[in-house]
């Protein structure tokens, strides 16, 4: 039983060695210069993600319940990452659910529909009868999918994804200033040390803070 307790210990104790141990620049995250400007008192968090991206499915679950411990001074937001034309449906598709408030009901039921169901969502004919499934007044969508609001906020994200010089998805960045991934944080054997990872972003975000 001692032995036991004393082999909990010292996992426990590695555990916190592990988290408290400073990220690596330019290994574990990169500074981003120019630095873009934060908005607003909170220390925002923005993930670039893309629906058709495996990667971003994947890294989901684990967003989501960092998502769901995350500070009080901490503001999230995602950007679908635009790098080409083809990726700006399922932009727009993203920013529709945003102004319709259909994001909490349907994000996750996109990724599903496109990861596990293999349909072609950013093929319009395809995505207006996949809302219409969902009991979303299928006109009143296409409306706002093909808005001058939603082609801006595209437009935006698009010049965002540039500025901050996004390598790909999914990434994360920590108030204009660090960007990280999952990709970047490896372990030993390869794989995405999530752990680690969840670290290195609260340290981030904890640099931030002391600054501000």
């Amino acid at each position: 039983m001692t032995r036991f307790l004393t082999s909990i210990v010292m996992l426990a104790a590695a555990a916190v060695a592990h988290a408290q141990t400073q990220p690596m620049a330019g290994v574990e995250y990169k500074v981003i210069s120019p630095a873009q400007p934060a908005v607003g008192p909170k220390v925002e968090v923005v993930e670039f993600f893309n629906y058709a991206c495996p990667h971003c499915y994947d890294f989901e679950p684990l967003l989501k319940s960092w998502i769901a411990r995350k500070p009080g001074d901490v503001e999230f937001r995602y950007v679908p990452a635009v790098f080409n034309d083809r990726m700006i449906p399922l932009a727009k598709l993203y920013y529709t659910l945003e102004e319709l408030q259909l994001r909490a009901k349907l994000h996750d039921k996109v990724y599903e529909a496109i990861h596990d169901k293999g349909l072609r969502l950013d093929d319009p004919a395809i995505l207006f009868k996949w809302i219409a499934d969902h009991g979303v007044e299928a006109k009143k969508f296409q409306s706002v999918y093909e808005s001058f609001s939603v082609a801006n906020q595209v437009q935006r994200a698009a010049q965002l994804t540039r500025s901050l010089k996004v390598p790909g998805t999914p990434y994360l960045v920590v108030n204009g200033k660090y960007l990280t991934g999952p990709s970047m944080v490896v372990g030993a054997d390869g794989n995405v040390d999530t752990r680690r990872f969840v670290a290195v972003l609260n340290q981030l975000i904890d640099k931030e803070r002391r600054k501000s």
